[in-house]
């Protein structure tokens, strides 16, 4: 069993806002140190409302605390094959609940939506979003794997993240950075996601977990076999299978419950 990660639950968004700020902070420093950028990956849900509520709230204000948005490099976890304006799109949730509302005089970051040339052939799709990873991280012949300095990530009721299901074949998918999926069991069907060896590979992974029912995911994930083997569970085994250094852990999850959390380690 890999190292188990920093599990954090909160009794509201705010504090869990606040938790999840510091962290994205730290990884941002670490980024900026090695490379002079931040690359992260970000998933869909109420992921994107909770990014927000902590980075565009204020902060300590102090010069650790300062979110810099002109060297930031997002790109999609996953990413529905809808164009752009779609309700279904991670791109327009992201849009509207982030992006729009950042200060244009901090700056944009630079975004990596999907290709719309390529809606209706999703290995395409898989395949252009693939070669813009390999534009920002190097080509695929001189690195196995683009190496992240974050990946935010959600938990489904169902155990799934990204767009990996339960008992899915991309499960076992090796050698791609961005695989096609075009009987996803959530609608809608046809989408793209990074790849469980890319998601596993990320410096910093951090799982939020909020709403209803993710009480008993979580502790399936953690405790039983079973849980083990879903995606969630899979990240959790590979990704944290890592040192964690004392400032920021390489693995956490935060996850917003019922109010007998303190959000204190558990």
């Amino acid at each position: 069993m890999g190292k188990q990660p920093n599990l954090y639950a909160f009794g509201d968004i705010a504090s869990l806002a606040k938790t999840l700020r510091t962290y994205i902070l730290q990884c941002q420093s670490a980024g900026f140190e090695r490379h002079g950028l931040f690359k992260v990956a970000v998933s869909g849900g109420s992921l994107p409302s909770t990014l927000a509520k902590a980075l565009l709230e204020p902060g300590q204000s102090g010069p650790e605390d300062v979110v810099d948005f002109t060297k930031w490099e997002i790109f999609f976890a996953d990413e529905r094959a809808v164009p752009l304006d779609h309700p279904d799109s991670n791109y327009k949730l992201l849009k509207e609940e982030l992006l729009d509302k950042i200060p244009k005089e901090i700056g944009q970051p630079s975004i990596h939506p999907i290709d719309l040339k390529y809606l209706d052939d999703v290995q395409e799709m898989a395949d252009q979003y693939q070669e813009s990873l390999m534009q920002s991280f190097a080509a695929k012949d001189s690195v196995k794997l683009p190496i992240f300095d974050l990946l935010l990530l959600g938990c489904g009721p169902d155990g799934h993240t990204c767009s990996l299901f339960p008992n899915h074949e991309l499960l076992r998918e090796s050698d791609a950075w961005v695989a096609p999926i075009e009987d996803s069991p959530k609608p809608p069907a046809k989408r793209i996601t990074l790849s469980l060896p890319v998601v596993t590979h990320g410096t910093k992974i951090a799982f939020i977990a909020t709403g209803a029912g993710k009480k008993e995911i979580l502790k399936q994930i953690f405790d039983t076999d079973e849980g083990r083997s879903l995606p969630c569970g899979l990240v959790n085994e590979g990704g944290a299978d890592k040192q964690a250094v004392p400032v920021a852990p390489s693995f956490m999850f935060l996850a917003l419950r019922k109010s007998d959390f303190d959000g204190s380690p558990l």
